[in-house]
């Protein structure tokens, strides 16, 4: 009976999460097919190489999401509201100083982020303006992760399900009509974007005000203003920047060493990372309910109701992956077509599925492992298994498997993934055996 219940609060928390967050691969994939149509690949190379840019200036702040989560979970664990309250007030007053940076640096950064990539020179023009005007949206994307961090704590996925429709329905019909309507390319993609992400913050910012509004007390204010809150937050977020910072080289480092083999492959590797996002996504929703529910548990110091939300996550996403992986095994000669009409690309497409099927199922344990010790605040291990997965096992395969070109890139992208999976399971297992999840967050 007990399993019974707990199953059916990990999906009340589940579904909305994996509805929500397969509707953002969609997104790329929407501009991925739109892009993919048009005469040439260059448009579709250049968002690839823009969006790797952006998400090291976005992602690379993740921590804004899920540190929020983890507090707030813990607080609402231990019964207290207040705590949950300022968790996102630090949140919210980080993110918008954050954002402030990068729009006023953000030349330097978007020009520093292309010397990286090393992009052709064309598509080098195309992805430098289409990432600039993307850069516009930083507040609503930093706000927004507050926003969703904050309502997962709270157990409540509804609410960034809402959001993420909303804005993800209307960047849909924009890019349509810019794209397609005013034969706008990239920069239309770009536009659109922009648009629906500052749609989704007052839809965010609305939502979390209407259930907040009546727990603003004046102490409350004044407790926001304190500089020692905000630098421990900084503090105990640093290995989550630091990991996340490691985890996006890793996704850059591959679009780039896909661009050395020219813009067909480089366009087939950013409609396949699309389609790797959106098995990622799914799997994300059980790591959101483990984030939420383990936290709570472990803010209550309730190890016996740690352990139940650890073994039935983890059962559940194991049963994903494995549909996932049927799924990108059986759908490519009907889906392939539909996302590009370039027979290059497809071809490309095409020879890389082993690997992609393989995805899920190598990558399945690290999301769950990650929302468990998200939500336990356990993230200095998180830091050190993705530095060991990058700069251990990553890189060195890439290096010996050079002559596989392409292959040999998805061949080492695989063993990452299963590093980091492999590498968290062994650090659950230490943290489990010494007794240490009531120790308190370690950074």
């Amino acid at each position: 009976m007990i399993d019974q219940a707990l199953n059916a609060k990990i999906w009340a928390i589940a579904w909305p999460a994996i509805l929500a967050n397969i509707s953002i691969p969609l997104l790329g994939l929407v501009d991925a097919a739109l892009l993919g149509h048009l005469d040439s690949a260059t448009h579709l190379a250049a968002v690839a190489i823009g969006g790797a840019v952006l998400s090291f200036l976005y992602w690379g702040f993740g921590f804004l999401r899920m540190g929020t989560t983890g507090e707030v979970a813990r607080a609402v664990g231990a019964k207290d509201a207040d705590e949950a309250l300022l968790a996102l007030g630090r949140a919210v007053v980080l993110a918008v100083a954050i954002a402030a940076l990068l729009l006023l640096f953000r030349q330097a950064l978007v020009s520093a982020g292309l010397l990286i990539m090393g992009p052709e020179e064309q598509i080098g023009l195309i992805a430098e303006h289409y990432t600039r005007l993307r850069l516009a949206s930083a507040p609503a994307v930093l706000l927004t992760y507050c926003a969703v961090g904050w309502f997962i704590g709270h157990q409540d996925t509804r609410w960034p399900l809402r959001i993420v429709v909303i804005t993800n329905l209307l960047n849909i019909a924009l890019d349509a009509w810019f794209i397609v309507g005013l034969e706008m390319a990239s920069e239309g993609a770009a536009l659109a974007t922009v648009i629906a992400e500052y749609v989704g913050i007052l839809v965010a910012g609305t939502a979390v005000f209407l259930q907040v509004r009546g727990q603003l007390k004046p102490r409350l204010w004044r407790a926001f203003g304190k500089l020692s809150d905000y630098v421990s937050m900084l503090q105990s977020n640093l290995h989550l920047f630091l990991r996340t910072l490691t985890l996006l080289f890793a996704f850059a480092f591959f679009t780039a060493m896909g661009e050395n083999f020219g813009a067909n492959v480089l366009s087939a590797n950013a409609i396949l990372i699309q389609l790797l996002m959106f098995s990622a996504y799914a799997l994300d929703g059980f790591a959101y309910a483990a984030e939420g529910l383990s936290g709570e548990a472990l803010g209550g110091r309730n190890l016996e109701r740690f352990s139940a939300v650890y073994r039935r996550c983890a059962a559940w996403t194991l049963v994903t992956a494995l549909l996932i992986s049927a799924f990108l095994v059986l759908s490519p000669p009907v889906l392939f077509p539909l996302l590009t009409s370039l027979p290059k690309v497809l071809s490309e497409m095409l020879s890389q599925t082993l690997w992609l099927a393989l995805m899920p199922l190598a990558a399945a344990g690290s999301y769950l492992f990650d929302g468990i010790f998200i939500g336990a605040g356990k993230t200095r291990a998180m830091l050190m298994n993705m530095v060991f997965s990058t700069f251990g096992v990553y890189l060195p395969l890439w290096y010996l498997t050079q002559d596989w070109n392409n292959s040999g890139l998805w061949f080492a992208f695989v063993a990452f993934h299963v590093s980091r999976s492999a590498g968290m399971g062994l650090y659950f297992r230490s943290f489990s055996r010494r007794q240490s999840w009531l120790s308190g967050p370690s950074g």
